[in-house]
């Protein structure tokens, strides 16, 4: 069964479809691959991509980061401004990646190759080594899943990377506009002793909005399903919640909350970790069916399997 770059068209006789609110990776989707290749109880899946996001280079970020390296302030060796790389978005690695291709280096950064380049999971560890594949980087913490269990993977790791320098160099972490500060909280978090904290200085290297197109595009796409008895909606960010609830009816204009009783729907929502589902839930008062049991499509997939099995 192939999958759909779009979500326009019927879905096929016989399988769930799946809305999965994200830009299809390129050259090949690992959620797309998988659901389109798995069934439950003798019923395919039909995945297809609704984008929700554009992103765009923060000008004033990217410069900062050019500086730094241009100056050598990213290194192992005492005196340098910071000693290890933090990266939790695949749009953060690619903002750098430009920002090292772009920018010349005869020696192909080698004071970069001295120090933890940490990635919160398997998706941005595969971006940097792709990215990066003629770099060496010291890239650890992708099995960590989030950024909570990251910046604990950190705590350890950093003091043993640095054990014989008095005190912890700072870290930098490459961001987008919108990101969770589950990281620099616990590690400046200042119940701490001082030489435990380690200081995080975050950059914003990307902005990020909602497309224009995505009300229309997701309600296109629930249209062309709307015979089928039952749908998944994957989200994968904060990003497009409230168009995402709208277009399914499951917001009360007056309060916008969740309405007082949503059970009879055949659309389920799922959300690909704690963050997005603790944002509907703060902000619309909405439980989604399903939160991944961690942020890959295998998570995802046994996470929905065991909602379908009750």
């Amino acid at each position: 069964m192939s999958y759909s770059d779009g979500a326009a068209g019927q879905a096929s006789p016989g399988t769930i479809p799946i809305f999965l609110l994200k830009t299809k990776s390129s050259p090949a989707d690992s959620y797309g691959e998988l659901f389109s290749s798995v069934r439950h109880e003798g019923r395919g899946f039909e995945p297809r991509f609704v984008p929700v996001l554009e992103h765009g280079p923060d000008p004033d970020g990217i410069a900062r980061v050019i500086r730094l390296l241009r100056a050598r302030r990213i290194g192992k060796e005492p005196g340098y401004s910071y000693g290890g790389l933090v990266f939790t978005s695949q749009r953060a690695v690619e903002a750098f990646t430009d920002i090292l291709q772009n920018n010349g280096e005869d020696e192909g950064w080698p004071y970069l190759r001295d120090i933890p380049v940490y990635s919160v999971g398997p998706a941005t560890t595969r971006a940097l080594n792709a990215a990066l594949k003629n770099l060496p980087l010291a890239i650890v913490g992708d099995h960590t899943g989030n950024g909570e269990n990251l910046a604990r993977f950190i705590q350890e790791h950093y003091a043993e990377w640095y054990r014989d320098q008095p005190e912890r160099p700072p870290l930098l972490f490459l961001v987008g506009e919108k990101r969770s500060d589950s990281i620099p909280k616990i590690l400046m978090d200042e119940r701490l002793p001082q030489n435990q904290r380690i200081r995080v200085d975050e950059i914003v290297v990307y902005k990020t909005g909602v497309l224009g197109s995505f009300k229309d595009d997701f309600d296109a796409a629930l249209n062309a399903t709307f015979d089928s008895p039952m749908r998944w909606v994957v989200v994968f960010s904060p990003s497009g919640c409230d168009s995402m609830l709208r277009g399914l009816d499951l917001l009360d204009e007056r309060t916008g909350k969740s309405k007082a009783d949503i059970s009879f729907r055949k659309t389920r929502i799922a959300t690909i970790g704690p963050t997005t589902r603790n944002y509907l839930r703060t902000t619309f008062n909405f439980e989604p069916d399903v939160c991944a049991s961690s942020p890959t499509p295998e998570g995802l997939w046994n996470s929905i399997v065991e909602y379908m099995k009750q």
